[in-house]
């Protein structure tokens, strides 16, 4: 084979690739864990951990977009980075900090770690997809990632419960999560304030959707392919 041909090659495999992942990657983050209308839907333990890590990474792309999104039409320049330091609603759940401290942990007690983030967001989500209509001019781009993120969470944490329910079937979910009350600061009068608030929302989502994905990822590695991945 000529040399030349193997870079040609390795590139054009590359781009198929990535094509047919963004391809598998849209077509699975579409469809919910169980299909709509079901009730109580069974799925063997690794395709339920598939749906659910690309749906985790999806989440992650949606809340970055809209954090990025939001940054450039109202951060600049306005501080909310300082403020939003050390102040996410989920900072007493007790989350790994790095991806050594979660493999020390007991996989058992990092999905409820999991079940409890996605739990805590599911007030603050509701909230904010009715909220952010409010902020003036706002862009189509975060009041339609805000929508979806809020659904999407919902069938993260159906999937979640589905794969405890597995892994541990007939152990009771724990009731561990963080109790949100930031939703009068979403609706104050003073703008910057209100502002300041959805940022910090925004910083805190994008950084909570990563932790789960992470530890996703970990969990999917550890469970179904027992650390060989």
């Amino acid at each position: 084979m000529d040399s030349k041909e193997l870079p040609r090659r390795g590139s054009l495999l590359l781009l198929l690739l990535l094509g047919s992942n963004l391809l598998l990657f849209g077509n699975v983050a579409s469809m919910p864990i169980c299909p709509y209308g079901t009730i109580d839907c069974q799925m063997p333990l690794r395709e339920l951990f598939d749906r659910a890590v690309i749906l985790s990474n999806y989440i992650h792309n949606l809340s970055t977009e809209m954090f990025s999104e939001f940054d450039k039409q109202y951060a600049q320049g306005k501080g909310y980075m300082a403020r939003a330091l050390n102040s996410c609603h989920t900072a007493s759940l007790p989350t790994p900090r790095n991806k050594e401290q979660a493999q020390r942990i007991n996989y058992r007690d990092l999905l409820q770690l999991v079940l409890g983030v996605l739990r805590s967001w599911n007030d603050p989500l509701y909230h904010l997809a009715i909220e952010v209509r409010g902020i003036q001019r706002a862009p189509e781009a975060i009041i339609s990632r805000a929508v979806e993120i809020e659904e999407r969470n919902r069938q993260l944490l159906e999937g979640i419960e589905k794969i405890i329910s597995q892994v541990e079937p007939g152990v009771r979910e724990n009731e561990i999560y963080s109790a949100w009350f930031g939703l009068p600061s979403l609706q104050m009068a003073d703008e910057d304030s209100r502002l300041s608030a959805f940022y910090n929302l925004f910083h805190c989502l994008r950084r909570d959707s990563h932790k789960v994905d992470n530890y996703l990822k970990l969990l999917n590695c550890r469970i179904i392919y027992n650390n060989h991945c």
